[in-house]
This record gives structure tokens, C-alpha cells and sequence, in this order.
């Protein structure tokens, strides 16, 4: 009685048995389903893919003499908005109608169909960085299409509406950053020019109160007050003068009073009187001299003097001297009125002039006074101006650094637009022009058969295995003792005659005359599939 009916256990070398056994079950659906793979794929329309390769080039002019103004991305953010600009639904359906693409979709298909199916037939893809020194990269553009000569055509317009979108949006950034530093600098200017005008406003309304007048200044007020010194010296003594020739005249007029000469007493002559003073003058120019040069105003007034002094003793000494014996006479007697009233009123002209040098010496004395007053006004004032010209000073100084720092830039930016439109900037170049398709890249045929082989070797084998496990025949003595389970006492062999093993020789050689036939034909049909795919 059998122990199991369960199925028995499947092992390697129990598979390749079956399949030795099934080799029909395995190599028909095989070779079946290889040829109608292959026959489908032949059937199947061509499609040709031309490819392009542009390289990014760098600008041609080193940028330490020129700076680019447009934004450095990666090329994958640059692909990605120009193929949105490029790839949209205008130009796509200017470029069908153009090269007649897609004649039987567009009687069952509206123009958005035809735009994605396009979308889906080109690729934009970026190239790695090679090896080049300068560091530059590209990416390929490539179009599908029913024809050759069609998807050359299209990805050669492609490409150049690649590049004229580089120069023109490179153009245009470069213009409009130009645009807003050149908006941006009449800004600054303005400000600028604001700023010039309140240090100039500053620096007039308080005019000799500045930093830089200080030293001027400080001069000026030192020379001040030495001619205050000397208006003061001056004013002294013509003081002493004006005592001096008051006493003169108080004497002469004591002697015409009492009509003689006064006991004891001697009365000096006028020439002596104005020798005398002229002496003085000439003492007091020497002594300035000392300090000063001879165009100081103190010396040039006592010259003056000295000039108008010496007129009157030339005056004075036109009339006749008297002789010893009228000098003695003259020392006894008393004066003629006649000469007594001359040199009185010398002496009082003298006296007059002296009046009003007092009064000129006092005038300086307060001019000089009220202008030390002021430059010293100014030196008190003059660190709180330092101070409020500091702060003008300041935002002047950041204004003019802000209105430099933009025209140097739009003058980098006028530059670098200079380049790009000379198309010597970064640049798209293409390295491999549009290739011509000489075999269709689409369907893979090669793939496709081959993937019929093997599904076709699958099912077979999977055929193979389903009628082995259905067969429930015993083949072998392992199996008879795991059905049965007591062990084998005799085994038979199988006996065959000479014809019967002559016609067993004879399938035998037929049926690998068949496998190698069969087999020859897949490889055939694979080898044709492979030089025409």
C-alpha cells in the first residue's frame, strides 16, 4: 500500500531529468514565443534619437580685469529654467508645425497632446565636469523622432534656441543689474550732493571757527595782542608828550604873564624843544625796529611823525639865531611877545596833534581790544565746531564711500554687459553638433527578443514541470521505496532488441537533428534581430 500520495520533493537534479524528458515541452514554447517576440518587434515603428553636446564656456577675459554681473548657478538650476522658457507650449507647437512632426497624431490628438507627447521625445540632461583645467561642463540635448533627418533637424533648433536664450537672458540680467546700480547711484548722488551741501552751509555759517582755522587763528591773536602792546607803549608816550608839552606851554605862559624871565629858570628855545622831540621819535622808531620791521603800523606812524617834526624844525630854524651877547641878553630880558606867542602856539599845535594821537592810540586800543575779544570768541568755539563737523563729516565720508562703492560696480556691470554682448562672456559652445542617426535608437529589438527567449524558455519550463508533477508514474527505485516502504529484492532491466534499439538510436538522432535545428533558428532570428536593430 502506498505510505504518501503526496507530491514527491523537487530537486536540481530531478528538474534537469524533467526537463531532459520534456525537452520538447521546453524548447517548442521556447523557439514559439522567440520568433513571435522577434517578428512583434520588427513590427514595431523605428524611432531615431539625435543628440547634441554644449559646452558652458567661461568668458574669454581674465576676471581680475573684468567681474561677470551675472548670477554663477549650477548647470542643473540653469537647464531647469531655460528648458521651461524653451520646452513651452508656444514654441513647441512653432517647431510641429514647422517640421510636420507627428502627421498621424494630430487628426486624434488636440495641440496640449502633441506639446507632451514632444516633452516626452526631448532630454536635457547635464554632462559631468571633465577634466578640462579651466573647469568647465556642458549638457546634451537629444530629440526622438520618426525620422532621422526630422530629429536632426529639430534638435539643431533646439540648440540654437538654447543658445540665443543664454545671450539674451545673460544680456538681460546684466542690463538690469546695470539698470538698478545706475537707479541706485542717482540715489547716492543725490545724497551725496546733499551732504556736500550741509558741511559747505556748515562750514560758511561759521566761517573762522573751523579746526583748520585754529593755527591761523591762534597767529592771529598773538599778533593781536603785540599791537596791543605796542598801541599801549604808543599811548603811553604820547601821555608823557602831552605832560611834556603842557608844561611848556604853562611855562611860557607864566613868563608872558609876569613879563620877565623868571629867576633861575631856563627856558629852552623852541628849535631846542622840537630837536628835542625829535629825538624822542627817533628813540622810539629804534626801539621798535628792534621788534618789529619797518612796515609794522607802529613804525610807519612814527615815521610820519618823525616826518612832520622835522618839517617844523626846518621851520623853526629858517629864522636867524641869536648871538651869544642876545642869548645873554635874551637870558636877562624877557622874551619878545611876538616869539613867545610863536612858540606857543607851536607847542599848542603840537599839543593838538599829540591830542588827537591820543585819541587815534585809543581808538586801535579798542579796535585791537574788540578783535582779540572775537578770535577769541572763535578759539572757545571752535572744539564744539570740530564736534558738529565731525558728524557731518561722518556721513559725508559714508555717503561718498557708498556713492564710490556703487559707481565702481555699475562700472563692473557695464563692462561685463560690454562682454556679453560681444559674446566674449560665459557662453554656451557646441562641442558635438546634431548627429545624424544611422539606426533607429527605439524599439529595442535585441531586448525585446531576447526577453521573448527567455520568457519563451520560462514557460516551457514551467510547462515541463506542470506534466512531470501531474505524472504520477514511478521511474526510479528511490521513489518505489518511499511509496512503498519496504526495500527493492529484485530489479528487471529493461531489455530491448536490435530493432527496437536501432529505432531508439534513430529518434534519438532525429530529435537532436530537431534541438540543433530549432535552436539554430533562434539564434538566427537573434543574430538578424541584433544587425538590424
Amino acid at each position: 500500500m502506498p505510505q504518501s500520495d503526496e507530491n514527491p520533493d523537487v530537486s536540481l537534479e530531478k528538474l534537469l531529468e524533467a526537463a531532459v524528458r520534456r525537452r520538447w515541452c521546453v524548447l517548442l514554447p521556447a523557439v514559439v514565443i522567440a520568433l513571435g517576440t522577434a517578428l512583434v518587434s520588427f513590427m514595431l515603428p523605428n524611432r531615431y534619437r539625435s543628440e547634441a553636446t554644449i559646452l558652458v564656456e567661461s568668458q574669454q577675459v581674465p576676471e581680475r580685469y573684468v567681474t561677470a554681473n551675472t548670477t554663477t548657478t549650477d548647470i542643473r538650476e540653469v537647464l531647469l529654467v531655460m528648458t521651461d522658457a524653451i520646452l513651452s507650449r508656444t514654441q513647441l507647437l512653432e517647431i510641429i508645425n514647422e517640421f510636420n512632426l507627428y502627421p498621424k497624431e494630430r487628426n486624434r490628438s488636440v495641440p496640449e497632446q502633441l506639446v507632451n507627447l514632444m516633452r516626452d521625445n526631448i532630454k536635457v540632461e547635464p554632462t559631468e565636469k571633465n577634466s578640462d583645467p579651466r573647469g568647465l561642463n556642458g549638457f546634451t540635448i537629444s530629440f526622438t523622432g520618426d525620422d532621422a533627418h526630422s530629429a536632426q533637424a529639430v534638435t539643431e533648433r533646439l540648440t540654437r534656441l538654447f543658445i540665443k536664450e543664454n545671450n539674451e537672458s545673460r544680456e538681460e540680467q546684466s542690463t538690469g543689474t546695470t539698470n538698478f546700480l545706475a537707479e541706485k547711484l542717482a540715489v547716492a548722488e543725490s545724497d551725496l550732493k546733499q551732504q556736500e551741501a550741509r558741511v559747505r552751509d556748515f562750514k560758511l555759517s561759521n566761517l573762522g571757527e573751523l579746526p583748520e582755522q585754529q593755527a591761523g587763528n591762534l597767529a592771529i591773536l598773538s599778533s593781536l595782542q603785540g599791537q596791543l602792546q605796542g598801541t599801549m607803549a604808543a599811548l603811553g608816550r604820547a601821555h608823557e608828550q602831552e605832560v611834556y608839552l603842557q608844561s611848556l606851554i604853562s611855562q611860557y605862559q607864566e613868563i608872558a604873564a609876569a613879563g620877565a624871565p623868571v629867576s633861575g629858570a631856563t627856558v629852552p628855545s623852541p628849535t631846542e624843544t622840537i630837536r628835542a622831540q625829535l629825538a624822542r621819535l627817533q628813540n622810539e622808531k629804534a626801539e621798535l625796529l628792534s621788534r618789529y620791521t619797518e612796515k609794522y603800523p607802529d613804525v610807519v606812524k612814527i615815521d610820519e611823525q618823525i616826518k612832520e617834526t622835522g618839517a617844523l624844525l626846518a621851520a623853526a630854524t629858517e629864522r636867524p639865531e641869536p648871538t651869544k651877547d642876545e642869548s645873554g641878553k635874551n637870558n636877562s630880558a624877557p622874551a619878545r611877545p611876538t616869539e613867545r606867542n610863536s612858540v606857543t602856539a607851536q607847542l599848542k599845535s603840537q599839543l593838538e596833534a599829540n591830542r588827537i594821537e591820543i585819541q587815534n592810540d585809543l581808538e586801535d586800543q579798542k579796535q585791537i581790544e574788540s578783535r582779540i575779544a572775537e578770535y577769541q570768541r572763535r578759539l572757545n568755539e571752535t572744539p564744539v565746531r570740530e564736534q558738529q563737523l565731525a558728524d557731518l563729516e561722518r556721513g559725508y565720508t559714508e555717503s561718498k564711500q557708498h556713492y564710490d562703492d556703487l559707481l565702481s560696480k555699475k562700472t563692473e556691470s557695464e563692462l561685463a554687459t560690454s562682454l556679453i554682448r560681444r559674446q566674449q562672456g560665459e557662453r554656451f559652445r557646441i562641442i558635438d553638433a546634431p548627429s545624424l542617426p544611422s539606426k533607429p535608437s527605439s524599439p529595442p529589438r535585441l531586448k525585446i527578443s531576447l526577453g521573448g527567449l527567455a520568457a519563451g524558455i520560462a514557460a516551457g519550463l514551467a510547462l515541463a514541470l506542470f506534466l512531470e508533477i501531474k505524472n504520477r508514474s514511478v521511474r526510479d527505485e528511490r521513489e518505489l521505496r518511499r511509496i512503498y516502504g519496504f526495500p527493492l529484492l529484485l530489479g528487471v532491466p529493461l531489455l530491448l532488441s536490435k530493432a527496437e534499439e536501432r529505432r531508439r538510436s534513430q529518434k534519438a538522432v532525429l530529435e537532436w537533428l530537431g534541438v540543433v535545428t530549432l535552436s539554430l533558428l533562434m539564434a538566427a532570428a537573434e543574430f538578424y534581430v541584433y544587425r538590424r536593430g
